[in-house]
């Protein structure tokens, strides 16, 4: 499972300088992009930004490269290089197809980097009404589909049950539906003397769950439709005033930050098997390294709450999509279609479920960012799982159910780096929230407005 990438925050100047090379309409890639024609016997297909990295990806690679015939698949080695890939693009070399973060897919489908997939998806047979729609929402610009999206990326409310027993607190005072309990339990739980932590509280996981916090408040800091931020409304300014305050109530970012980059994240010492960090939101996917390294730990689990009470899930993932100029898109739309498949779903977590059983450790289920393999999943999963693992996993679904995205635009990267560094100067350099959002937001505006005036549809 991939965590919510901070990749997409790049040199933007860069990045802007290598995409106007390539820049286009949205539709001119289109008419050039066959996805019913390959080059026959002996092709080799050139893929970047996917690593056979784990059972998953393994499981359904191998279904792609058996779909494929005498196809050869060529992974490039490391994750996806965005000013690499534009320099090939812009050379005339590029990969055939490419597995990018979602919030990617705007500004290189704007810039003509990457072409419509809307026929690839109705050659193979890909069911977009499968596709949840805060993953597809990610990937169409312009009204046409920019790439095919897998996996789902939701949070959930994950917290060290000892501790909160300790502190005579339960769930609802951390899971986010009250922001003065979880204030309240934030100090409760926290421990420290002078300068160092011993607990973190609560970590409300800035800067990269803004976006949560102000809909959990009521706004999106971007609108439906991609064209207008919305980073100083005084909902936004409010949800970054109060997430910044759980961090000053420990004495600072800074010390927080500290004390949660030297755990072992991944290991059996994790913080919460180690009781060092009472409760936070974090990717479901950290459920699944819990259960891998840390069954036995003292945990409980809910699905974050928005302020009227409802769960609610800040949805990221990862898209195949296929660059212009690709020469093999016939093999490129097989192998994506193949990977997103219900039935290479299944077979990846029928195998993941076997192996966790054999270890004697729980499967906590995939999500894929299909809904009928979602629920086929979850069938799966059964009901007879020990807790606190069965309430981990009823979250996770929960928070599927009730996922929310930004939508794509053509100044995504632009955009992101733009509201992260406007909360990284609250965090670390103790602006003001009012002031940082309201430059962030003419900042935001200009590009948006800039981006969107090279669009044509």
């Amino acid at each position: 499972m991939l965590k919510r990438s901070v990749a997409p925050i790049l040199a933007v100047g860069a990045v802007t300088v290598l995409l106007a090379g390539c820049a286009t309409s949205l539709s001119s890639s289109d008419s050039k992009t066959d996805f019913s024609k390959d080059s026959g016997s002996g092709t080799t297909l050139k893929v970047m930004g996917f690593s056979n990295s784990d059972d998953v990806a393994d499981t359904r690679l191998r279904l792609a490269q058996k779909k494929l015939g005498d196809v050869k698949v060529k992974l490039a080695e490391g994750d996806f290089d965005t000013q690499q890939f534009l320099s090939a693009v812009s050379a005339g070399d590029p990969p055939d197809l490419i597995y990018i973060d979602r919030d990617q897919v705007g500004s290189l489908a704007a810039r003509g980097a990457i072409v419509p997939v809307d026929s690839c998806i109705s050659t193979a047979k890909i069911q977009s009404d499968q596709i949840r729609k805060p993953a597809l929402s990610q990937v169409v610009l312009g009204g046409k589909t920019y790439g095919v999206p897998e996996f789902n990326q939701v949070e959930v409310t994950m917290a060290n049950a000892g501790l909160l027993e300790g502190a005579g607190l339960s769930l609802d005072d951390v899971n986010g539906s009250d922001w003065s309990k979880l204030s309240a339990a934030n100090k409760a739980l926290m421990r420290g003397s002078g300068d160092s932590l011993s607990v973190i509280g609560y970590d409300s996981k800035l800067p990269e769950f803004f976006p949560l916090w102000a809909h959990a408040n009521g706004v999106d800091i971007l609108s439906d439709d991609g064209k207008k931020a919305q980073l100083d409304d005084p909902k936004a300014v409010e949800a970054l005033t109060w997430a910044v305050s759980i961090y000053n109530d420990q004495g600072g970012f800074a010390k927080v930050k500290a004390f949660r980059d030297s755990a072992d994240f991944f290991g059996a010492g994790n913080q919460f098997a180690s009781s060092t960090l009472g409760a936070m939101p974090m990717e479901q996917w950290y459920v699944n390294v819990l259960g891998d390294v840390s069954p036995d730990a003292s945990m409980a689990f809910d699905s974050v709450h928005d302020r009227n009470g409802k769960p609610v899930a800040f949805s990221g993932g990862s898209a195949w999509a296929v660059p212009a100029g690709s020469k093999h898109a016939k093999s490129a739309c097989t192998f994506a279609a193949t990977m997103v498949s219900v039935d290479s779903w299944m077979a990846a977590a029928e195998n993941r479920q076997k192996a966790r059983a054999a270890d004697g450790k729980p499967f906590t289920g995939i999500l894929t960012g299909n809904s009928v393999a979602d629920d086929k999943i979850q069938e799966l999963i059964g009901s007879d799982v020990a807790q606190p693992w069965k309430d981990a996993i009823d979250a996770i679904y929960e928070a599927n159910s009730n996922s929310f995205s930004l939508p794509a635009d053509p100044a995504d990267a632009e955009f992101t780096q733009i509201w992260h560094d406007a909360v990284n100067a609250v965090l670390t350099n103790g602006a003001d929230p009012k002031q940082s959002l309201e430059a962030a937001q003419k900042k935001a505006q200009t590009a948006l407005d800039s981006a969107w005036a090279k669009v044509k549809d």
